[in-house]
């Protein structure tokens, strides 16, 4: 099978994948072999710069660098200026695609204080300034956050991927309007996301694209409920091995061919992403 899918967002560093990262190296094997041709590892602070770029050189994948909004209440000025210092070393690097994953989020209880709201807008304005110097595109964080994070992009153009995305169809409408493609994973597998599953089988093809979010966001198959869990259930990691089950839930809410599919949403990756494209060839 000829590589055609590209998982736009997978933390293939994360500790969850066990010491050394070995089940993510099984794991890439395996989605390699299903025809998953790249994988998209963001950053999430200056700690895992290095580890990001390692894994993206070792295993021919691409990375990204930025603060993830999580991580807010403990980034300082010195973290943006080491995100500044990361950017102008490696701008030369083909692997590296994006400023992410930034964004804001106002789904967690301590991040929703006033300080640390402005905070955050703060923060995530200062690494849009920078992918605009480096004329990269972003990986947006997008939880209950989608205006705001649409009023700073309108200030600071610069395209990209909404990663995860689970808002309006109207907000969904101006992030197209503004050049981003939208990241769909293992949510949209669940017959009860029927808001999401309409979107996905609704907006437009070239809108698109696909993700993992490794080691989170468990498709239907993997997740297991709190009452399950609670019996003993364990609920199973998701990996980019499982993205080209995730796609072939979207082929068949829009009832296309899973190759079409594939084809389709890593095109628009290589569109948002353009440093993707040689990295393919």
């Amino acid at each position: 099978m000829p590589d055609m899918w590209i998982d736009t967002h997978a933390h293939l560093d994360a500790p969850e994948f066990g010491p050394h990262g070995a089940d993510a190296v099984q794991a890439r094997e395996l989605a390699r072999a299903r025809g998953l041709g790249l994988c998209v590892v963001p950053a999430v602070c200056p700690a895992n710069f290095d580890a990001v770029r390692h894994w993206a050189h070792t295993h021919r994948d691409a990375y990204a660098l930025g603060i993830h909004p999580l991580w807010v209440p403990q980034t300082s000025d010195a973290d943006l200026l080491a995100l500044a210092e990361a950017l102008e070393r490696h701008r030369d690097d083909p692997r590296l695609v994006a400023v992410g994953e930034i964004g804001l989020d106002f789904f967690v209880p301590a991040l929703c204080t006033p300080a640390m709201r402005e905070r955050q807008q703060q923060v995530y304005r200062a690494q849009l300034r920078l992918a605009r110097q480096h004329g990269l595109p972003v990986i947006v964080h997008v939880r209950r956050s989608a205006d705001l994070l649409l009023k700073h992009l309108r200030e600071l153009p610069v395209g990209g991927i909404a990663h995860a995305f689970n808002g309006s169809e109207q907000q969904a409408r101006h992030f197209i309007d503004l050049g981003f493609a939208l990241g769909f994973g293992g949510a949209m597998t669940f017959e009860a996301a029927r808001q999401l599953r309409h979107l996905a089988r609704t907006l437009p093809l070239e809108a698109l694209v696909l993700e993992t979010d490794a080691p989170d966001i468990p498709p239907q198959w993997l997740y297991a409920t709190a009452a399950e869990r609670a019996a003993g259930q364990r609920q199973g990691i998701n990996t980019p091995a499982e993205l080209p089950r995730i796609g072939a839930v979207l082929a068949d809410l829009r009832g296309i061919e899973a190759q079409a599919l594939a084809e389709a949403s890593s095109a628009n990756a290589c569109r948002v992403l353009p440093r993707l494209a040689a990295l393919l060839a």
